[in-house]
């Protein structure tokens, strides 16, 4: 399970070991010092407890105490994963359930994290998921001594937040490092406030770079084995030099407790992130337009590419940076301003990075060869996305032209006026109809249904059953393993490389 390091009382940090302090930039690789003891006064100073506080009301009661409206069970409120009021709430409602009296006066909710001091006017780094829905936000020094802060700005898609206090006197900070140079098995050392007991030092190493836990876009976390326990996140992560190199947010655990899989964000992810809000109080990230998908083995090879690489086009945005550059659909990006797209996942966080308005050079892949495109960067917007209904197993319908593609395990059907009301198909969409799909077929492993509709094959246009049968056995005299498919399934489009059965 992971679990993101913040709870009710206690945050939980990401541990990573640090060493004589300084303002070097790149780790280089050291033995391990005889003691962080040194290093470890540096740097306390400029590490903070985040504590949170939100009020919280009862639920309106009839005379009898029975719940007003509809008799139905309480609904715990939705706080994003490991949100400082999660535990609050179902343990309010637990009480609710076993009869306790809900009308009890408003509570105050209060959660402990870590944070750290990236300039002596005041900013404080944490994570978002340690300040988010809080009414008020106190920081609290080595010292002891206390400040209320503001929030200056947030990014949920990171799970990053920066505060601001008034001191009286310049603080004590830590200087950024530079994640990117890190190596596995370099030392680090985490500081944090383990289940709000203050300021504790860990030490352990790098274990791992890269890591996607499926938290978000743009997930590419550093993983330590160093002691990582609720109360730490937001807390820094050094290198042996004193620089923050990681912000400790989450880890892996069956029971809460550390068992040596912690997390962090990479400093070269967070810093341009922070310095954004710092600037704009918001982020403002580059757009693209373009829907994408990994490349798998068997799409490589549809492709003609060497390797699964780069990132697949499956749409691209109307109107959107991708296709004023006429990047199409069918196109791999393999290179964005310089940088070799070496897995889809790179992509999305390039594109953010990449100045608005910037003009950059791309290169795709199409048709089996490189093509050089000029983009000019947009500005993304955020917009929320609703998933369409998946539609019910269906029958050709009559009149229309079918045919059966057998290796593929398909039925299928021209389009006709009977099916796009039997699947809500627009009026301007074109290609094939799948009708029918045999449960373990490759194109069902494949995730295709009924009511999707096959707009390629082998990137050419089908318009007919005979078409796609026609591209099938052409593949199969070719001698390839699999074929690609565009598929339209509502309105978004994907690319599914099928193998050919027999």
């Amino acid at each position: 399970m992971i679990s993101l390091a913040s709870r009710l009382a206690v945050a939980l940090p990401l541990a990573f070991a640090v060493a004589a302090p300084g303002l070097v930039h790149g780790a280089l690789a050291r033995s391990a010092p005889e003691s962080f003891a040194d290093l470890a006064e540096k740097l306390l100073p400029a590490v903070v407890n985040v504590s949170t506080t939100q009020t919280v009301k009862a639920a309106a009661q009839g005379e009898r105490g029975e719940q007003r409206g509809p008799r139905r069970g309480p609904e715990i409120p939705q706080f994003p994963p490991g949100s400082p009021f999660e535990e609050f709430f179902k343990d309010f409602f637990d009480r609710q359930q076993r009869g306790e009296r809900p009308d009890a006066p408003p509570r105050r909710a209060t959660s402990l994290g870590s944070g750290f001091i990236i300039d002596p006017t005041g900013y404080v780094v944490t994570n978002n998921h340690v300040v988010s829905d809080a009414d008020e936000i106190n920081i609290t020094l080595h010292d002891d001594t206390t400040y209320k802060a503001k929030l200056v700005g947030r990014d949920i898609k990171t799970d990053l937040a920066l505060l601001k206090v008034e001191p009286k006197k310049p603080l004590a900070s830590v200087p950024w490092g530079d994640s990117d140079q890190t190596r596995v098995g370099d030392w680090v050392v985490a500081i944090g406030n383990p289940f709000g007991l203050g300021g504790s030092v860990t030490a352990g190493i790098l274990s791992a770079r890269g890591r996607d836990i499926q938290s978000g876009a743009y997930d590419d976390y550093l993983q330590t084995d160093a002691s990582i326990n609720r109360g730490n996140s937001g807390g820094p992560m050094f290198d042996t030099v004193g620089n923050v190199i990681g912000i400790n947010t989450a880890i892996y655990s069956p029971t809460g407790g550390s068992v040596g899989i912690g997390f962090a964000i990479p400093s070269s992810l967070a810093r341009p992130v922070i310095e954004q809000i710092k600037r704009y109080g918001k982020v403002r990230r580059g757009w693209l337009g373009v829907r994408i998908q990994s490349v798998t083995d068997e799409l490589a090879e549809g492709l003609g590419l060497d390797k699964p690489r780069g990132a697949l086009v499956s749409s691209a945005s109307d109107g959107g940076p991708a296709a004023k550059a006429k990047i199409e659909p069918g196109d791999v990006i393999i290179k964005f301003d310089g940088k070799d797209i070496t897995e889809m996942k790179r992509l999305p966080r390039i594109v953010a990075e990449t100045p608005i308005d910037k003009a950059v050079d791309v290169v795709v892949w199409r048709k089996k060869k490189e093509v050089p495109l000029k983009v000019q960067v947009g500005e993304l917007i955020e917009t929320e996305q609703v998933a369409a209904a998946t539609p019910g197993p269906g029958t050709t319908a009559p009149g229309a032209p079918a045919g059966s593609v057998t290796e593929l395990g398909l039925q299928l059907s021209a389009v006709s006026a009977p099916l796009r009301e039997k699947y809500g198909l627009a009026d301007d969409v074109q290609g094939v109809v799948v009708t029918e799909v045999s449960g373990a077929s490759p194109a069902g492993e494949k995730g295709v249904k009924p009511g999707d509709i096959i707009v390629e094959v082998g990137q050419e246009e089908v318009k007919s059953p005979a078409d796609v049968a026609a591209k099938i056995k052409a593949a199969r005299d070719a001698k390839k393993k699999s074929v690609l498919l565009l598929v339209d399934q509502k309105g978004e489009l994907r690319f599914v490389a099928v193998k050919i059965d027999g």
